[in-house]
This record gives C-alpha cells, sequence and structure tokens, in this order.
C-alpha cells in the first residue's frame, strides 16, 4: 500500500511539472506572436506606401516665363528677293494658363514695283497684343494653337525712285520711266491685327512657330502725290486699308517659376450643366 501511494504520489507531481512547463512554452510563444504580428504589419504597410507613391501619377505643373526669338521668314527672305531686307524679333510672356501677352518689333527695307511707281519703303514697327491657347496639352506636353491680336505702329520714310505718266492714247507705246528720288521722312502708320497660329516643342526649351495675320489700317500718313504701297510691319497695302502677312518663327523659352494644374471637378450627376 505505501508503495502505490508512493507511485501515485511521484506520478502526480511529474504530471504537475509537465503542465506548468506546457503553459510557461504557451504564454512565451503567445507574447512572442503579439510581439511580431505588429512588427510585420508595419513593414507590409510600409513597402505598400512606398509601392503606391511609385506607381501615382505625379501632379501635373505648368511652366510660366518668357519666349524670345527671331521671324526667320523675314531673316533668310533676303537670301532670295534683292528687294527686300528685314529682321523681327518676337516674344511673349504666359499670364495664366490660356492667356500670353505678345509683342514683335523688326525693322525692313521694302523696293515695290507698281505698273507706276517705283519706291523704297524703310522703317522700324512695333506690334503688342495677346494670345489665347485654345489647346489642352497632356502632361508635360506645352504646345500652342492659338487666336490673338494686336495693335502695331510704324514709322518710317519713303523714297520715290521713279513713276511713269498715264498716257489715254498709247498709240507709239508707253512713255519711259522718269527717275525722281524724291524723299518723305517722318511718315507713321498704325493698325490692327488679327493672328491665328501655331507654337510647337521641338527640343527643350526650343519652339517652332506659325502663323497669319491680317491686318487692317487704322490711320496711313501718306506722302504728297502717291500711296505708301509697302508699310514696315503692315507689308503690302491693298485696297488702301487692307493687309495679310505671316510670319515663321523659332523661339526659346526662359522658364521663371511653375504652378500646380488644379483638375476640375467633376460634376455630380443630376447637377445642371
Amino acid at each position: 500500500m505505501k508503495h502505490t501511494l508512493k507511485y501515485f504520489f511521484s506520478f502526480c507531481l511529474l504530471w504537475s511539472l509537465f503542465f506548468v512547463q506546457a503553459q510557461d512554452t504557451k504564454t512565451i510563444n503567445l507574447d512572442s506572436i503579439n510581439k511580431i504580428i505588429p512588427e510585420a504589419q508595419k513593414k507590409i504597410d510600409t513597402k505598400f506606401s512606398k509601392e503606391s507613391k511609385k506607381d501615382s501619377i505625379p501632379s501635373k505643373m505648368d511652366r510660366y516665363g518668357i519666349r524670345v526669338g527671331v521671324d526667320l521668314y523675314k531673316l533668310t527672305r533676303g537670301l532670295y528677293d534683292a528687294n527686300y531686307k528685314g529682321i523681327e524679333f518676337v516674344g511673349d510672356y504666359r499670364l495664366t494658363k490660356k492667356y500670353y501677352l505678345a509683342a514683335e518689333l523688326g525693322t525692313e527695307n521694302k523696293t515695290t514695283e507698281d505698273t507706276r511707281l517705283n519706291s523704297t519703303s524703310k522703317g522700324s514697327y512695333l506690334k503688342v497684343g495677346f494670345d489665347y491657347n485654345g489647346y489642352e496639352n497632356w502632361l508635360n506636353m506645352e504646345n500652342i494653337i492659338s487666336i490673338g491680336m494686336r495693335f502695331g505702329a510704324s514709322t518710317f520714310n519713303q523714297e520715290l525712285n521713279s513713276y511713269k505718266i498715264y498716257n489715254p492714247n498709247p498709240y507709239w507705246g508707253e512713255l519711259p520711266s522718269i527717275a525722281s528720288n524724291e524723299k518723305f521722312n517722318g511718315l507713321t502708320a498704325s493698325w490692327i491685327e488679327v493672328v491665328a497660329g501655331v507654337k510647337a516643342k521641338v527640343l527643350n526649351n526650343f519652339f517652332m512657330g506659325f502663323s497669319l495675320r491680317l491686318n487692317t489700317l487704322v490711320s496711313n500718313q501718306k506722302p504728297s502725290g502717291f500711296d505708301n504701297l509697302y508699310i514696315p510691319g503692315f507689308n503690302r497695302t491693298y485696297n488702301g486699308s487692307f493687309g495679310v502677312g505671316i510670319n515663321y518663327t523659332l523661339t526659346y523659352f526662359v522658364p521663371i517659376y511653375k504652378k500646380k494644374v488644379v483638375a476640375k471637378k467633376e460634376k455630380k450627376k443630376g447637377e445642371e450643366k
């Protein structure tokens, strides 16, 4: 009997020690797991946040600054037209998302041959106005499709090189031209232009542009005895007050600052347009 009780108590003691050790192991494992789970979750959240930043679309930034350049058409025209010499500098400044201040400054020397007159116009001019860009660019694009207006003013001299007297009965043929070389200084003219054009980026900060201009005279100081056949900046006159012109420009953009583009809020369903 004594031996039986001895074995029983020994068995109970061993079972108690095993149970206590199992409980301690379970407690340690739970504590370790409770520490590991938050750390693992934190690493997952950090990795997901970095991947989200990489995959997110960057904000669109518009650049604002000054664009300056030269009219290639006027610069190269003298190479194939012996009666013309001229140069024009162009520039614009971006005021808002759509509007640009614009200006052109130049000089011209043009000899015009008419059926009755041969005259040379020489002078300088200035045009100021604005352009409105109607093109909605994609990300990082800065192309322009614009329409605008200019007010132009010119100061110039006219020289009457030669003229012909009108002969109503040319039985013996046309009368020869009469040399004049009469000069008229200090002439002025002003006009309004409607301008339509495009500018496209060809290299970093370099733009090629083309524009068409329709002009109408506001004032025109004429020499005594004949009309202004050509006005610097206005070009050839047609029907007294109407003119047309083109330019083909190469410009360089000088950025000054950037502005973040604010996306338009989507209209809610059922909201009146």
